[in-house]
């Protein structure tokens, strides 16, 4: 597949193929989304008003995409459990985080009907809580942000509801909005 821009900085390739899943299992795993046009252009939406002015102001290189676009092939492994370690590949909710974009099921229906695009990153060097307050300062017009802890990765989504949604989450993976208060204010002014 040719290289096709999502943004100033990254390719689909980058989107689609960032996951640790994904590359151990590369060999079996179709990373690319099967409804095109529109699942690309939310993942371009989502570059241009968010990504893109986040590398804008701290620098590809400090830019460390962990999760972009979920397919439905990825979907498959990040719910089966690794053979050596017993532990799920990973996590998805394909039904609220975005990451599948405007991809479809079989029966023809969005996987999250919420739709937009979602990736999940880290700037390299930096508190999670300082990304969370500069987005919040240069007003990105997100849809929902997930705060997990100082030293991990954010998810961030864009679409067209863009209703500014912050959570936190305990060390048992509950959502809260316990102690982001100032963000959950912050974020209504935008």
């Amino acid at each position: 597949m040719p290289q096709i821009k999502v943004g100033k900085y990254l390719t689909l390739d980058d989107f689609c193929k960032c996951t640790l899943t994904y590359q151990n299992y590369a060999d079996k795993i179709d990373p690319f989304p099967k409804n095109r046009e529109p699942t690309i252009d939310a993942i371009k939406d989502l570059n241009q008003f968010i990504i893109d002015p986040i590398i804008d102001y701290f620098g590809l290189e400090k830019f460390k995409l962990t999760y972009g676009f979920c397919s439905s092939d990825l979907k498959s492994y990040l719910q089966k459990k690794d053979p050596i370690t017993g532990q799920k590949n990973g996590r998805v909710a394909p039904e609220l985080d975005q990451h599948m974009a405007h991809e479809v099921n079989i029966k023809g229906n969005y996987y999250c009907q919420r739709l937009g695009a979602a990736s999940d990153f880290l700037i390299k060097d930096l508190a999670t809580e300082e990304l969370v307050q500069w987005i919040l300062q240069a007003k990105l017009p997100f849809d929902s942000l997930y705060f997990y802890a100082t030293d991990r990765p954010i998810h961030i989504s864009y679409g067209p509801r863009q209703k500014r949604d912050i959570w936190a989450f305990t060390p048992q993976r509950q959502p809260t909005k316990k102690g982001i208060e100032h963000w959950v204010e912050l974020a209504k002014q935008i």
